[in-house]
């Protein structure tokens, strides 16, 4: 499962003009930006800034940039709202991830995210490549090396390679989004299951073009 990995990565970042990833610094996005970045060194790491992260969130990021010597590319959007949440949390995703994601998206034709079918019922059916329209229509190439790994792939790749997690797996949190909506897990078998409080599934960035209506 690793040789695939490995082996998609490299097949679609030597057919890549401009290619990039996306990385909220979770354990799956880390191996994966591991992987690129001994083929591509340089390839852009898109962070999404909600300015609602956790505080270890932003000094592991900033810890691990600094020692990987990430071209990171830090997107926010244009008038953050803190505590929109509160409020509604669609809005606060779709102001905070959504838009300066989709809008940062258009410069680039390869799109790698860390995104496995086991980390929900939403990515059960996850296709490890496959074309993305964005908003106005124009397309990219996802590529999800991943989508097949599980949780023990995961933590096995770090622990081989020497990778250091994020400390909020410690704490016993298993899916790490933004700290107002990111508690422990609710259902242990369900690892996102203490996003939004259960609330939904997705923040809106991985949906189909049907679905974000």
């Amino acid at each position: 499962m690793i040789i695939d990995a490995l082996t998609l990565v490299a097949t679609e970042l030597a057919a890549a003009r401009r290619p990039c990833v996306t990385s909220s610094f979770q354990a799956e996005c880390v191996v994966l930006v591991h992987m690129l970045r001994a083929i591509r060194p340089d390839i852009p790491v898109l962070f999404l800034d909600t300015v609602h992260h956790f505080a270890e969130t932003y000094a592991y990021r900033d810890e691990l940039a600094r020692a990987w010597d990430l071209n990171l590319v830090e997107l926010r959007a244009r008038e953050p709202a803190p505590g929109l949440w509160q409020s509604s949390t669609d809005a606060c995703c779709a102001r905070h991830k959504v838009e300066p994601l989709f809008a940062a998206l258009g410069a680039y034709d390869v799109w790698f995210t860390a995104l496995r079918r086991e980390q929900s019922a939403s990515r059960a059916h996850l296709e490890p490549v496959a074309p993305f329209a964005l908003p106005g229509g124009h397309e990219i190439r996802k590529v999800s090396p991943l989508a097949a790994w599980t949780t023990e792939d995961v933590v096995s790749y770090a622990e081989r390679e020497g990778i250091p997690l994020l400390p909020l797996y410690a704490r016993g949190y298993t899916s790490i989004g933004c700290e107002p909506c990111t508690r422990l897990p609710i259902d242990p078998a369900n690892p996102r299951s203490g996003r939004w409080l259960g609330q939904k599934l997705e923040c809106g960035i991985h949906l189909g073009p049907s679905d974000r209506r």
